[in-house]
């Protein structure tokens, strides 16, 4: 019988692999973006036309055909960039699912396997709202950090496969850390929107000062500020919905194994603060009329918060819920 988690091991390293050149690959488009806006700029100057325009909607900066018309750029690199995310994304499940077969239960019950399924989770909305609406753009944010998340895992996390330990035999491992994972998937992408939403308000508040050099050309290519912020929001949204029932199905978990629904245990705290964190946002953002460059905050802040709690704490505070797996 085959060693299911050398195989494992294996696919995910080469997933890594993939993902690193999948960086690569976006990283030079947004490179090419910069430089496609440059080189468009000087062409509008060079007969007159000024310093082109904010196109702001995926539309290089002033380009047009001979008619008239604004001419879409293809972003090549961007899409293979995509391309090697999809590839990447087959090997990172194939490990994961091969380690589950070698555990004999569902592959998230340590730091290690669940750096794997939520760094999967994280890839697979990427893609997933690729299909609906195209932030490739992103695809830097997004493969760097599954990058440095899996690869640290894979590097200082890893476990050999042991027994699941008693409070963790219950169906509740299986509901509540997959949720847990699903929402950690869709606040990374409300957090990159923020970051992009961030240097994108500076460009826009340098261009209203007149500042001939605003900053990075690949931003023209990008949606505005207010979409961008807009996209973040509807993400933090449905994160913090499976995030809340991250929390009442922890509660639960936690009324079975201890008889008890809360102990203000370390990691129970943490995902309360992060609750906090995010419910503050979503109510300052409605009804404060909190926009822009506070927004913004917020949401990398309750983002920050969830990584902190899912690998500092994991790793060196102890306590009821210390399933790291590391001696």
């Amino acid at each position: 019988m085959p060693d299911l988690d050398f195989i494992s091991r294996l696919t995910l390293w080469t997933a890594i692999a993939i993902y690193a050149l999948a960086f690569i690959a976006y990283g030079f488009d947004l490179a090419r973006r910069s430089a496609t806006v440059k080189a468009e700029d000087r062409m509008l100057v060079g007969v007159g036309g000024g310093a082109g325009t904010d196109a702001g909607d995926g539309v290089a900066g002033g380009a047009s055909d001979a008619a008239g018309a604004p001419v879409r750029q293809r972003f090549v690199m961007a899409r293979i960039g995509t391309s090697l995310m999809v590839l990447g994304w087959l090997f990172h499940l194939t490990a994961t699912v091969t380690r589950g077969f070698a555990n004999g239960y569902v592959p998230w019950a340590n730091l290690y396997e669940f750096a794997m399924i939520g760094t999967l989770l994280i890839v697979l909305v990427y893609l997933g709202m690729l299909t609906r609406v195209d932030l490739r753009y992103l695809g830097t944010f997004i493969s760097g950090l599954v990058l440095v998340l899996l690869g640290a895992a894979s590097a200082y996390f890893y476990v050999e496969v042991k027994p699941l330990v008693d409070p963790l035999k219950s169906v509740w491992l299986v509901i509540h850390v997959f949720v847990a994972s699903l929402s950690v998937g869709i606040l990374a992408l409300a957090f990159a929107l923020s970051v992009v939403q961030l240097m994108q308000s500076r460009r826009e508040r340098r261009v209203a000062e007149g500042v001939a050099n605003a900053g990075p050309g690949f931003l023209r290519t990008l949606p505005n500020t207010e979409r961008l912020e807009n996209m973040a929001y509807r993400f933090a949204v449905v994160g913090f919905v499976f995030w809340t029932f991250t929390l009442i199905a922890g509660s639960i978990w936690a009324y079975f194994a201890w008889s008890r629904f809360w102990g203000f245990d370390v990691k129970e705290t943490w995902t309360f603060i992060i609750w906090v964190l995010y419910a503050g946002y979503i109510h300052a953002r409605a009804t404060r009329g909190w926009r822009g460059t506070p927004s913004a905050w917020l949401s990398i802040t309750g983002f920050a918060a969830v990584i902190f709690n899912f690998t500092i704490v994991n790793v060196f505070f102890k306590g009821l819920h210390a399933y790291s797996g590391l001696s």
